[in-house]
């Protein structure tokens, strides 16, 4: 008996869809430095104060919650003019609030176009946009683009004005990377001269991973890459010296970090034939070189990993 086909999964369609939107970012500043005078507890106190103001916003302006990522906040709003003015009450009841006596500042980074939602996500070069621009936001600031600029009300539009040129991933032209200036004394303003620094200020790039004939990119669209024995590893290395879980390359604003959770540890070896013993610790990887999972590089056989550093931009073309 031949049986009926199955149905096409509806739900799970339904469930992945580009739409319009604008995303936002917004950034506690200087959270590592509450840590270290504060303490965990009461930095931590500090820090879920301020996401509860910025979180308290949304509401009012029809904007979503994505998800935290430790002392940052990533939502999403249906127009572009709600996005901004939420950004702006955000800075706005930030400025004056002094959780267990702490002034903080906050730096955000929005864009608006197309995004392909699953699950509750987002994701897509709007996403990385708008991540980009909060990224290099000094403390105060708010930075979003011309195309964004450019979906809104005259009334709220009169409040941006020109800080930079970038091409933004997705765009092969050069825009302007707009402040939105939310004080209202225009005085605590730096005059920009637009013609002194033309470009985006430079990033460090993602890096490059090569093991055997695998060669996967660490950016923002795979910010993490974990190295071990396991099934579950993005970078299988069978070795009886290493980790089922040995070590994640992790993406940590513009720096791509080695944090070893292993029983051997990880060995990394510069160009410079210098030798680095990284245990249960993390190191900044930069330039290139090779790394040895639970081994010596004096202890054969090695299965090496190499590395280099990608200068091309993160988040731009």
């Amino acid at each position: 008996m031949t049986s009926a086909p199955k149905p096409a999964p509806v739900a799970r369609l339904a469930a992945r869809a580009v739409q319009t939107m604008t995303v936002l970012f917004a950034d506690i500043c200087g959270s590592t430095r509450l840590y270290t005078r504060l303490g965990d507890q009461a930095a931590r106190r500090v820090v879920n104060s301020a996401i509860g103001v910025i979180v308290m916003v949304l509401p009012k302006y029809r904007g979503r919650l994505v998800k935290t990522l430790g002392d940052e906040v990533m939502c999403v709003f249906p127009e572009a003019g709600l996005g901004v003015l939420a950004a702006i009450e955000m800075q706005t009841r930030i400025a004056t609030l002094r959780p267990e006596g702490e002034p903080l500042e906050i730096h955000i980074g929005l864009h608006h176009g197309q995004v392909l939602c699953e699950g509750g996500d987002v994701y897509g070069d709007t996403v990385n946009a708008a991540s980009y621009l909060r990224a290099v936001s000094s403390a105060g600031q708010i930075l979003t683009t011309e195309m964004t600029v450019a979906a809104l009300h005259e009334s709220i539009r009169v409040r941006t004005r020109t800080l930079f040129y970038a091409v933004i991933k997705g765009s092969s032209r050069e825009s302007a990377i707009q402040q939105v200036v939310w004080q209202a004394d225009p005085a605590v303003l730096t005059d920009v001269n637009v013609r002194s620094h033309k470009l985006v200020p430079p990033d460090e790039g993602g890096l490059i991973v090569s093991f055997g004939e695998q060669n996967i990119r660490i950016d923002v669209s795979q910010p993490e890459l974990l190295l071990g024995r396991g099934p579950m590893c993005d970078l299988r290395i069978d070795d009886i010296f290493v980790s089922r879980r040995h070590a994640v390359l992790a993406l940590r604003r513009t720096q791509v970090y080695l944090i070893d959770q292993s029983s051997n540890g990880s060995f990394v070896r510069g160009v410079n034939g210098v030798v680095a013993h990284v245990f249960r610790s993390e190191l900044l990887l930069d330039g290139q070189g090779e790394l040895s999972l639970g081994r010596g590089f004096e202890q054969p056989p090695l299965q090496t990993v190499r590395f280099q550093r990608d200068r091309r931009a993160l988040y731009r073309v």
